[in-house]
Formats: C-alpha cells, sequence, structure tokens
C-alpha cells in the first residue's frame, strides 16, 4: 500500500464486506477480500460521480458485473456517503433492507444495474459506453461538451466464461468504444475449483483480438500500478480497455486462494484470523476508522463541484443552442415530444394486407424522427424484421479521413447514427439495450425472430426486474414462417415469455393494431415491452365493420360488438388468428350461432382493466369459449375456463410452405367451426 491512509481505507472495504457476510450469514467474502484495493483507487481517484446525487447526467457509470461481490459495492456506497447508512450495511440481505443479496437496479441508491448472472453487466456496461458515445455525438458542439463521462465495470473470472460477454465485448472492440473500461478480478479461482480445471486461455490476448487494449497489473494490492493502469486506459480514447488485475480471492484470510472463500462467510474464527493479519481491529464489527472515513467522503465535495461546473457548462451549452438543449433535457427526462404521433399511419381495409413486421416498420419510420430517443437495431436481420430507421445513420466509429462509405441504410456512418447493428449476437443485443435504457436518454429496441428470443431470455428476464423501457421486437412468430422448418417455428415461445412477470407481450392481429401495439410501447415506463410481429401477410381489417384497433390498448376488445351481443359461444384468437376466427364467426351465423369474437393481443393489458370491462368482454355467464393461437395452449385456460376449448399446435412444426402447414396442423375457418360445434355440443 502506498501509505497507511490507502492502507486503513482498503481495509475498511474488507471489513466493512466481511462482517456483513458473516452477520447475515451468507455472502461471499472471496471477491471483497481481493478487489478491495481496485475498488478504492477508481472511487477515490479516477471515477466522477455525485454521492449526493446519483442520477446526474454526467456522471461516470460503475457496474459490478459480479454481482455476487455485492457487499463491496455497497460499503463503497456508504463510505462515499450515497443515501446507504451503517445500519442498511447491518441488515445485508435481509429482508426489507437496502442491501439485498444482489445489487438490485432502483432499490439502493447508486446501483446503476441489477447485476448477478454473470456476464450480463459487462454487456449492460457496453450499452452503457454506446449510450454515452451516441449522446456526446449527437448534442456536443466545439467548445460545449456537455456529455462526457467513462463507463466503468468490475469483471470476474465468471464473467468472462459467459457466452454473453464475449458476445459484447467483440461488439465493443469493433465500435471502439474507448471510454469503457473494465477491471479484471484475475484471482484464478472460480466458485467450484481453480478456474484452471475450466479456463486456460490467455484472456488478454482473447480481448486484443476483440480490438481492446489489454493492460496487466502483477499485483492487485499495487495502488501505484493500479491508478498507472486506470490513467493508460484512460489515455487510450480509440479502444476499450480490460485491465487485467492478478488478485488472490480471500485476500488475508485462511482460505486465500481457495474456492472455499468464494461464496460463504468465512466463519468466526476464519473472520478472526483475517483481521488478525490485516492488522485490523477485531472489535467492533463494522469498525471505520474516523481517518478513512473522512477521506471517502471528500468524494461529496468533489462530486458537488463536479457537478455545479457541469451545471454551468450546461447553461452555456442551452443559451447557444435552445432546441437542441431542451431536446437533450427532454430525452434524459423521458418527455415524449408534443405530436411525436401525429403521423402515425391508418392502414385501409385490404384483404390481402401485409405482415405486422412490414406494418411496423412502417409505423416506427412514421414517429422516429420526432421521437430522437427511438434507438436500436437487429441480430443481423434488418431485411426480416423491417427494423432500420431510414435516413438516421448507423451507429459506427466515424470513417478515418480519406474513407467513404455509407451506412447501410444511406445515413452514413457516425456515432451520432441511431442504427444499431447487432450482428449475430441476440443475448449481447439484449443486454446492450437495458444497458441503454439504464443509461437514459433512450428508447432502446432489439429484434429478431420469436425463435431466437430463447438466446435472450436473461436479459429480457432482467429488464422485467428492473423495470425497464425496452422494446423486444420478434417477428416470424408462428408456423407460418414456412420452409424454414421446426428449427425456426415457435411453439412454447409465447407461453414462456408470457410466463415473466411485468413484461407486456403483444400480438397484433393486423397493421392497425400493430400502430396501436407501438403506442403502447411508447407508453410504457416501467416495463419493458414485447412485439410479437407476423412474417405473413395478414388482412388488414375493416374497421367500418368491426371495433377500432384501438382496443388493443386494454388487452381484449370485442370485434363485432353489434353482432356479438348476447353470444353463446366467445371465440378469442391473437395475431394471424385473429383472421380465422372472423372467418368461422361468418360460417357459424349461418347456422344461427350466437357468436362474439374477440381480439386478445396482450393478456398482460387485458388483466390490468377493471373486473367490469373484463367481465364485459369475457361474460362469466358464457362458457362456451374457443381460443385460437398457433402455440401451445399452457396458460390460456384462465380465459377458455372449464367449460371452453382451445386450437393451439402442441408438438413441432415442419417444413413446408406457410399455406400447407397451417392448413396441415389444422388452422383453417372449417376446423375452428369444427371445434367450435364440438364445443357447444359439450354443453
Amino acid at each position: 500500500m502506498s501509505n497507511v491512509l490507502d492502507q486503513q481505507c482498503v481495509n475498511t472495504l474488507r471489513f466493512l464486506s466481511v462482517d456483513m457476510v458473516q452477520r447475515a450469514n451468507s455472502g461471499h467474502p472471496g471477491l471483497p477480500l481481493d478487489a478491495a484495493p481496485m475498488a478504492y483507487a477508481l472511487w477515490t481517484r479516477h471515477m466522477k460521480y455525485n454521492p449526493k446525487d446519483p442520477h446526474w447526467v454526467d456522471r461516470d457509470r460503475f457496474v459490478l458485473s459480479a454481482g455476487h461481490g455485492s457487499a463491496l459495492l455497497y460499503s463503497l456506497l456508504f463510505v462515499t456517503g450515497y443515501d446507504v447508512s451503517l445500519d442498511d450495511i447491518k441488515h445485508f440481505r435481509q429482508w426489507g433492507s437496502k442491501t439485498p443479496g444482489h445489487p438490485e437496479y432502483g432499490h439502493t441508491p447508486g446501483v446503476e444495474v441489477t447485476t448477478g448472472p454473470l456476464g450480463q453487466g459487462l454487456a449492460n456496461s457496453v450499452g452503457m459506453a454506446i449510450g454515452e458515445a451516441n449522446l456526446a455525438a449527437r448534442y456536443n458542439r466545439d467548445g460545449h461538451t456537455v456529455i462526457d463521462h467513462h463507463t466503468w465495470a468490475i469483471v470476474s473470472d465468471g464473467d468472462l466464461m459467459e457466452g454473453v460477454a464475449s458476445e459484447a465485448a467483440s461488439l465493443a472492440g469493433h465500435l471502439q468504444l474507448g471510454k469503457l473500461i473494465c477491471l479484471y478480478d484475475d484471482n484464478e479461482v472460480t466458485l467450484a475449483a481453480g478456474a484452471d480445471i475450466t479456463f486456460s486461455e490467455d484472456r488478454g490476448k482473447r480481448f486484443a483480438a476483440y480490438g481492446w487494449q489489454t493492460i496487466r497489473v502483477d499485483d492487485g494490492n499495487d495502488l501505484d500500478a493500479l491508478n498507472a493502469a486506470l490513467d493508460e486506459a484512460r489515455a487510450d480514447t480509440a479502444r476499450p480497455s480490460l485491465i487485467l488485475v492478478r488478485t488472490h480471492i480471500g485476500y488475508g484470510s485462511p482460505k486465500q486462494d481457495s474456492y472455499k472463500s468464494h461464496g460463504s462467510p468465512l466463519g468466526v474464527e476464519d473472520v478472526k484470523l483475517t483481521k488478525q493479519k490485516l492488522n485490523w481491529p477485531l472489535a467492533p464489527d463494522f469498525f471505520v476508522p474516523d481517518d478513512a472515513l473522512a477521506h471517502y467522503r471528500e468524494a461529496v465535495t468533489r462530486g458537488q463541484q463536479a457537478q455545479s461546473a457541469w451545471s454551468a457548462r450546461m447553461d452555456a451549452y442551452a443559451a447557444a443552442f435552445p432546441d437542441l438543449a431542451a431536446e437533450l433535457r427532454a430525452r434524459l427526462q423521458g418527455e415524449l415530444p408534443a405530436g411525436w404521433d401525429a403521423d402515425i399511419p391508418v392502414f385501409p381495409a385490404d384483404g390481402k394486407g401485409l405482415s405486422t413486421r412490414v406494418a411496423g416498420g412502417k409505423v416506427m419510420n412514421a414517429f422516429a424522427g420526432k421521437l430522437p430517443a427511438l434507438t436500436g437495431g437487429s441480430a443481423d436481420l434488418d431485411p426480416s424484421t423491417f427494423t432500420a430507421l431510414n435516413g438516421l445513420g448507423d451507429f459506427n466509429p466515424p470513417l478515418q479521413p480519406g474513407m467513404d462509405k455509407e451506412g447501410s441504410d444511406g445515413g452514413g456512418w457516425s456515432y451520432a447514427g441511431r442504427n444499431l447493428h447487432f450482428g449475430v449476437r441476440e443475448h449481447a443485443m439484449g443486454a446492450i439495450v437495458n444497458g441503454l435504457a439504464v443509461h437514459g436518454g433512450f428508447l432502446p429496441y432489439g429484434a429478431t425472430f420469436l425463435i431466437f428470443s430463447d438466446y435472450m431470455r436473461p436479459a429480457i428476464r432482467l429488464a422485467a426486474l428492473m423495470g425497464l423501457h425496452v422494446v423486444h421486437v420478434f417477428t416470424h412468430d408462428s408456423i407460418a414462417l414456412g420452409e424454414d422448418g421446426p428449427t425456426h417455428q415457435p411453439i412454447e415461445q409465447l407461453a414462456s415469455l408470457r410466463a415473466i412477470p411485468n413484461l407486456t407481450v403483444i400480438r397484433p392481429a393486423d397493421a392497425n393494431e400493430t400502430a396501436e401495439a407501438w403506442k403502447v410501447a411508447v407508453h410504457s415506463k416501467g416495463r419493458p415491452v414485447l412485439l410479437s410481429l407476423s412474417r405473413q401477410n395478414l388482412p388488414t381489417i375493416d374497421r367500418q365493420r368491426y371495433a377500432s384497433a384501438a382496443g388493443l390498448q386494454q388487452g381484449a376488445y370485442v370485434l363485432d360488438p353489434e353482432q356479438g351481443k348476447d353470444p353463446e359461444l366467445i371465440l378469442i384468437g391473437t395475431g394471424s388468428e385473429v383472421g380465422l376466427i372472423l372467418a368461422a364467426a361468418e360460417q357459424l351465423r349461418q347456422d344461427k350461432v350466437a357468436v362474439r369474437c374477440v381480439s386478445m393481443p396482450s393478456w398482460e393489458l387485458f388483466d390490468a382493466q377493471p373486473q367490469t370491462y373484463r367481465d364485459s368482454v369475457l361474460p362469466p355467464a358464457v362458457g362456451a369459449r374457443l381460443v385460437v393461437e398457433a402455440g401451445i395452449a399452457q396458460g390460456w385456460e384462465r380465459y377458455y375456463g372449464p367449460q371452453g376449448g382451445m386450437l393451439s399446435i402442441e408438438h413441432f412444426g415442419a417444413s413446408a410452405p406457410s399455406d400447407v402447414l397451417l392448413r396441415e396442423f389444422g388452422f383453417s375457418a372449417d376446423h375452428v367451426v369444427q371445434k367450435a360445434r364440438a364445443l357447444l355440443k359439450r354443453r
């Protein structure tokens, strides 16, 4: 250590963490013991933040990707002056505390993103760095720099093993995100054993191959070396940096360098021996030396001064560029521009219609110009998902002088571009759009085929857990995608995604429902939205004859309120199957069957409606209900009830033209009629 105060400060982090874990009798002491020096160096000499305003726009972002080491982060937040008290520290992992087992976004002041599932935090940090680069390119002007911050992360062996981290790191290197700096806690130990039994490649060379600057620190306790490495990383603005810090898990404890220090309390005797080894008082627990606390709390003054200087720059910027400043402030506050949806088209009735993926692309491009926060892209599938923002540029490193290349949409290459190209990296895409959302200033979206939602399910779940305003656009949403066959035909995906709490899944029936679905998505603060769109053309429903597509906003609505009065049978459809129930209803009415047709694009929106509305759409007295959806039936029983039934698919698909598949698997108006008659006969 450089001096006695430095040593005190580092050990304060170590033993606050050790005492937290020991009192809770649960947690991970190994990482805080070995990573405390790098955290101390970063938080006291390099990182820009204001503990009294955790949401200051131009703060540096810090991500503890190795979220199991949360005790270290909570110790940092307490000693630097965030709204985390010593009492909060003492209630680590307890009911109702601010200090849960893994860091949770929106729960603990100063926590930038929920981490724990390894690799996610690193990928989130790539999204944050993209956010900084994009806002800086769009809004900074000569002499007026209002966006200028770094993204820092502490990552572990486990993080670097996870595939999502590899995907994200590869993209970060390509994008030359020079303000992204990761400190790698290279302790060569995982939860179950030494890392050598599973992880033997040269991690530095791997990241160098991705296009990262790599810097090695041979001794994780050498503060001078750590500070020099952090300075070197900041100096390289053309490459993200990985600082490989050789550490010793459980440093100073009898379990040092053993996996046994990773995920369990040290135990009373070993805590005592560790404190003796590192010359720390045995009592009291949660001891914080006055000098150390005073040194850490200097962060408050530094942060307030930095924010005050930024505010002055922002005022000067607003005077020079009032329109840009107003736009930036509105974005950062999550405000929608007036009239953002004024140009969304109304699609005329058309028997042939168009696919909802094509309709979605038309809708997005109708409002993208008025909603600058909308930013995103696909996993190498723009020509199939129709999610490119036309003429709004590609987010890519600015080209060097003398080079000339247009972006894929003709808008050119620039960090100001709003089209993100994720490559074939669905898992990273999901985590990166989460990072953009927590950064602030964006309504991010990611697009791929519905079947590949399986590749990004952890990121989708985390978006729902955090309540992030992100949009997932999933096309090719049924067997009707056709000849690509069962590997590409989603069967169980909709049911699986609907099972995620706090996720709104919408499967629109036609172009106008798709327009309404996007309106819901844009307004859906506090929860992610998933749009499930068709590959095949769908008839555009005649809204003069049937109810307005605005009914989508209630999740389910009666399509035929006049004909559907006093029904003896209710047909319920979603997405591409709504056309089937409308055609089947016409046949049934010829036999004097009183039929009601209900479009139910979203369970979640419907369940949020008052009971009186839900009963008006699905009267409890009408037990004969038939649901039609080209997916598994799981979950639908809550709507069709004990007297109803469903036309579904409970097996994988096949390779054939879509019309053949739909016929062979029973998705025809005639088969719906047959199922409905059988249901009525059962009564």
